[in-house]
């Protein structure tokens, strides 16, 4: 489990688009990790969405936007296409980066429980330290207060 003020476990994972993306590569910027259960549903897509219309403002504040779920780059390449999505959208296939995050839980639905990403936000600062968490976010206006938090820093 991951707490504030420790370093951000690194990690290298494919991304959208073919290229793949390195925590550590990406200092003194600021990057906001989210996690997501699932790539084209209701919640994940009103997420991404929120997060890519906020975009010029994290840039201009330092900071990369990136998702993290455990869909295909395919999946990804998919669902950036079909809505339009500018952030990058980490796969992390086998999910040693959700269980590294303390992400991947165990979740009930209509009396079924079973495994699966726990929807939340890191905040890493340009020292790559982790700033601030948000767990079991809910998404309504979820991507600005995390702007708010990403222009405080």
């Amino acid at each position: 489990m991951i707490s504030i003020g420790q370093t951000a476990p690194d990690f290298t994972l494919p991304r959208d688009g073919g290229a793949s993306v390195t925590l550590s590569a990406l200092r003194p910027q600021k990057v906001v990790l989210y996690f997501y259960p699932k790539d084209d549903t209701s919640g994940c897509t009103l997420e991404a969405q929120d997060f890519t219309a906020a975009l010029a403002d994290f840039q201009a504040a330092g900071c990369t936007v990136i998702g993290v779920s455990k869909d295909s780059v395919a999946a990804h390449d998919k669902f950036c296409k079909k809505y339009g999505l500018g952030i990058v959208l980490a796969s992390d296939a086998e999910g040693s980066v959700c269980e590294d995050y303390g992400v991947w839980k165990e979740k009930s639905m209509y009396g079924k429980t079973y495994m699966g990403i726990e929807r939340t936000t890191v905040l890493i600062d340009a020292k790559g330290q982790i700033a601030q968490i948000w767990a079991k976010v809910k998404v309504k206006g979820h991507a600005a207060e995390v702007l708010d938090a990403v222009q405080a820093l």
